[in-house]
């Protein structure tokens, strides 16, 4: 249950209500925010809702407060309801209700914290889209963990997801890529011919051209670059699924740019744009788009001069144009800052196209830096002067790699701290949320080989639960499905990682003061602490999985 929208609801009936009777003078009530005291003497909920309502009552905000107090219809879950100057009005949850809050999370299970804000609505985010022309970079890695983490959270929030990569494998780039590999494959055999600074550098064009080599000998020099290009494509993206794959990320849809030249989409496209008037050709034969009626500080070229090819632009308006089409009722297209300009470009060209484009909305995370030694790598697909995903998951785990990727907004860099994200103590924050889990873990494996019953805890006696910091952890448990909505209705995945950390630190001091299995403990206290455990277990699992991370046994 979304506590606070619930509280929300009854604040602006207990307003109606003293509006209708007369105590409070008729007026639009304004935004009603309810919101967790950073202090818990304030209680476990609070508005300042009469403070707001001040102007519009010519009324004293504590006058306005005592007046919703009491108009207030309290649900079971709430204790009681207190007001303090100079209008705030605090709610506590009823410790009935929190002790609940156990047999909530074990009935619910994989799905707790589980919302329908999106009631099925369709959901399409795009995500990662690397060009085939090299290894998943870290850079598109922290785009792929946003984009992966948001879908968790959306499909949580009751949205049906549709994840999906755009695979730019078409224009110019491709053409480079082909070429260079041919280049490297003529040089493993002897020829003298040599790269330029367009073409793409890295050990892995040798590797690919290696391959060749090892395959056909010579009998591929006649080829053209077109062959070399597919043969480099097919492999370079097997291998970026495989990369992807080890950080728990998969794509619903690869959606190829060549389909829409094949299909007739971006002719269509480019078509109806010149129709819409929104077109125009310059003396050399290039074709601008007229940007400027939407804002934009100058029009932009979409067919080059002398080739006639279009800009990356056109490809990216026609597959957005499809987009609109095919029904989504949210798009989230997940960017590298390279995409902070053109973005909203594009989404002027689909509004020429007809179709408005407040479904889109476009996530533009900033930049990764890896800390080692001090010094900080540049990352360039082009020169193969880059730290890949698959690297870094050679040396940190995929599960650091998420969280560190995760852990800020989207709106600042992240400093990936290398030493740290291996380090086995509590200053690393995946430990310190994972050991959470395997100390519940623990428990349970010291339970069994005490040779208790594996159910034991069934039924157990849960008004027994009276310790603060138990309590503490179940009312933060119960935090999870706001922080879901909150995720998703700002697009800013990075608090559920905030979350897990605030979990993990409520568990761990109450592992340390609440016993299970100690002579001390009343059996009937240990059986309800066991069931305590069962469910933090199950809640530490489920926040886990929404990062996409593992939730292990042992450490």
């Amino acid at each position: 249950m979304l506590l606070h929208r619930d509280i929300e609801y009854g604040v602006r009936t207990a307003i109606e209500k003293a509006q209708s009777a007369g105590d409070l003078p008729v007026f639009d009530i304004p935004e009603i925010r309810i919101e967790r005291p950073r202090d818990l003497t304030h209680g476990d909920y609070a508005t300042a809702s009469a403070l707001q309502m001040a102007r519009l009552a010519r009324m004293a905000p504590i006058k306005i407060a005592h007046l919703i107090a009491d108009n207030f219809v309290v649900p079971d879950y709430i204790s009681d309801i207190d007001v303090a100057p100079p209008g705030f009005i605090n709610f506590r949850l009823a410790t009935k209700y929190v002790q609940g809050i156990v047999d909530e999370i074990l009935h619910d299970g994989v799905d707790f914290g589980r919302i329908n804000i999106g009631n099925n609505k369709k959901a399409q985010i795009e995500f990662v889209s690397a060009n085939p022309t090299g290894p998943i970079t870290i850079g598109r890695t922290r785009g792929g963990v946003i984009g992966d983490t948001l879908a968790r959270l959306m499909e949580a929030g009751g949205y049906d997801v549709t994840r999906e990569y755009y695979y730019n494998d078409a224009g110019r780039q491709i053409q480079m890529l082909g070429e260079s590999v041919q280049i490297r494959y003529q040089q493993l055999l002897g020829k003298e011919v040599d790269l330029t600074d367009d073409h793409y550098q890295g050990q892995y064009i040798v590797d690919i051209a290696q391959s060749l080599v090892a395959e056909h000998g010579d009998a591929l020099l006649d080829e053209s670059a077109d062959y070399f290009s597919d043969y480099a494509k097919a492999r370079i993206s097997k291998q970026q699924k495989a990369s992807l794959d080890r950080i728990n990320i998969h794509h619903d849809v690869y959606y190829n740019e060549n389909d829409l030249y094949s299909s007739g989409r971006l002719q269509e496209a480019l078509d109806v744009l010149q129709e819409n008037g929104y077109v125009y050709e310059t003396d050399d034969g290039a074709k601008w788009l007229r940007t400027t009626a939407f804002g934009d500080d100058k029009d932009r070229v979409i067919i080059r001069s002398g080739d006639g090819l279009p800009t990356y632009r056109l490809p990216d308006i026609a597959y957005h144009w499809h987009k609109a089409q095919r029904g989504f009722d949210v798009v989230i297209d997940v960017f590298g800052p390279d995409h902070h300009a053109v973005a909203p470009q594009v989404l002027m060209g689909v509004q020429m196209l007809g179709f408005d484009t407040d479904f889109v909305h476009t996530l533009v995370h900033q930049i990764v830096n890896l800390e080692r030694d001090g010094i900080q790598l540049r990352m360039s697909t082009r020169r193969g002067d880059y730290v890949t995903l698959d690297e870094l998951v050679d040396e940190v785990d995929s599960d650091p790699v998420r969280y560190f990727m995760l852990a800020r907004s989207a709106n600042s860099g992240v400093l990936f701290d290398l030493t740290l994200a291996i380090e086995h103590s509590d200053k690393n924050p995946v430990y310190y949320i994972q050991n959470a889990h395997v100390r519940c873990a623990g428990i349970f494996r010291k339970w069994a080989e005490a040779g208790f019953d594996a159910d034991a805890d069934d039924g157990a006696d849960l008004s027994l639960l009276t310790h603060e910091r138990e309590l503490a952890f179940l009312r933060k448990s119960a935090e999870l499905s706001a922080v879901i909505e909150q995720c998703i209705t700002t697009f800013e995945p990075h608090h559920i990682a905030f979350f897990a950390y605030e979990l993990a630190t409520t568990f761990h001091t109450a592992y340390e003061e609440c016993r299970v299995l100690h002579s001390d403990v009343p059996h009937d206290l240990a059986l309800a602490r066991l069931r305590f455990y069962r469910a933090a277990k199950t809640v530490l699992a489920r926040v886990l999985n929404l990062m996409g991370m593992s939730a292990p046994e042992v450490m």
